[in-house]
């Protein structure tokens, strides 16, 4: 079954036409520009007619797809919440080593805010978050990162869930923290650098408290 289309053919500026998109590009089409004028702009500053003009649509055209401004930072907080989630996922699943999965949590962090898009800022230094919808999802990448990170804890040491999932916590935290201080502040201090600094802060409190024994080896901290 052949997609549906929008038909807005509004030239880009030099005279280019975005041509007709299958609606699911034309979404992500009008994201990536929505998201270019909030992180420049923040949200209210930002008009949908600059985000139509950025997309090089029609505001018809944009209304279609989402019937506010800020249904569309939603969408947006949505996408790049889960990015950082899905992130933190994958770094403590590569690997079973405890010391290498702070320093791939580390650069997870570091790797999401330094990222040229600055999609970061739309989670972590949003102007809108006064708005209840904002806040939830706020909270939630911070619980969800922070829950990711507590199951590690409590499944290799002896400490209760309620601790594990305060050190979480203080270890996401201190990534998220560091990372966007690091962008703004310590230009001088390579990425590299950076993340092994605040990895190895992190690594020498967890590895303080005793770990369960493995599979075939002694109970005993780690190094």
């Amino acid at each position: 079954m052949t997609a549906i289309q929008d038909t807005d053919e509004r030239p880009r500026p030099g005279g280019r036409s975005t041509g007709r998109l299958p609606r699911s590009a034309r979404r992500n089409q009008l994201l990536g520009a929505a998201q270019e004028v909030f992180v420049a702009q923040g949200y209210h500053a930002a008009a949908m007619d600059d985000i139509a003009e950025r997309a090089g649509v029609s505001k018809p055209v944009l209304y279609q797809h989402f019937p506010g401004k800020l249904e569309l930072y939603l969408a947006l907080l949505d996408k790049h919440c889960d990015a950082l989630v899905e992130a933190i996922r994958a770094a403590l699943e590569a690997t079973t080593d405890n010391k290498q999965r702070v320093a791939a949590t580390t650069e997870a962090y570091f790797t999401y805010v330094a990222s040229e898009s600055g999609a970061f800022r739309l989670v972590f230094e949003s102007d809108l978050t006064n708005e209840e919808a904002v806040k939830e999802r706020v909270e939630r990448v911070t619980r969800e990162t922070a829950t990711l990170v507590s199951k590690v804890i409590a499944e290799d040491t002896d400490l209760p869930e309620e601790a594990a999932m305060l050190l979480a916590v203080g270890v996401c935290g201190a990534c998220q923290v560091t990372a966007r201080y690091w962008l703004a502040e310590s230009g001088d201090i390579p990425r590299d650098e950076a993340v092994r600094l605040v990895s190895s802060l992190s690594w020498r409190g967890l590895k303080g408290f005793p770990m369960h024994p493995r599979e075939g080896q002694p109970g005993q901290q780690a190094d």
